[in-house]
């Protein structure tokens, strides 16, 4: 009978299509509420009334308003926010350009669905490259890191205490065993002076 083959390791540890999409469903929503919260707090501070229009739209990022370099400023760092998120659901940095690059695609799509237009402005194609670019750079960084930490096993410590506690050990045995031996000798001279003292009574 032929053996069976094995498939190559590569492909055990690549995840499955399902888990894929659940993944980029999470963070793709995580990726919109952190930066509904973080627009919504920028407007309120500022004063400026909040619409899902900054949040989808790309004519609101312009470089010649305030609000437009303040929601700049606010995506960017909505990126950086979002690379705590590739490293809670991704973890590993080959996956990390996959998933970036799938969450700017996504808002790309979404954004257009939502305006019914192609975004024409240069500042928002720059903003989601530079978004994109540094997330990507940001999450392998972090992915590389949790995946470089050493192994701690709790057998290596436990032997080391035993070890290191066994010469102790013995010289408390040794201790205790001349102890009680002291011990002893005091009881029979103590019995031996008793004994004397009572012949001593004895004999007055």
């Amino acid at each position: 009978m032929p053996a069976r083959r094995r498939p190559p390791a590569g492909s055990r540890t690549e995840l499955p299509p399902l888990k894929i999409i659940r993944k980029i469903f999470l963070l793709q929503a995580a990726y919109y509420v952190c930066a509904t919260v973080l627009i919504l707090f920028t407007t309120v501070v500022y004063g400026a009334p909040f619409s899902l229009d900054l949040v989808f739209g790309w004519d609101t990022i312009r470089g010649d308003t305030t609000i437009g370099w303040m929601l700049g400023l606010v995506w960017m760092l909505n990126c950086f926010v979002s690379v705590i998120f590739l490293l809670l659901f991704v973890s590993r940095s080959k996956l990390v350009p996959d998933f970036a690059l799938t969450i700017h695609f996504l808002h790309l799509v979404t954004t257009i669905v939502y305006t019914r237009s192609i975004p024409s402005n240069l500042l928002w194609w720059g903003l989601q490259f530079a978004s994109a670019a540094m997330m990507i750079f940001l999450g392998m960084w972090a992915c590389q890191r949790r995946e470089l930490e050493p192994i701690k096993f709790g057998g290596h410590g436990g032997s080391s205490q035993a070890s290191s506690s066994q010469p102790s050990g013995g010289d408390g045995q040794a201790d205790s065993s001349f102890s009680r031996g002291r011990g002893r000798e005091r009881s029979l001279q103590e019995y031996e002076m008793d004994d004397m003292n009572r012949k001593g009574d004895h004999a007055v």
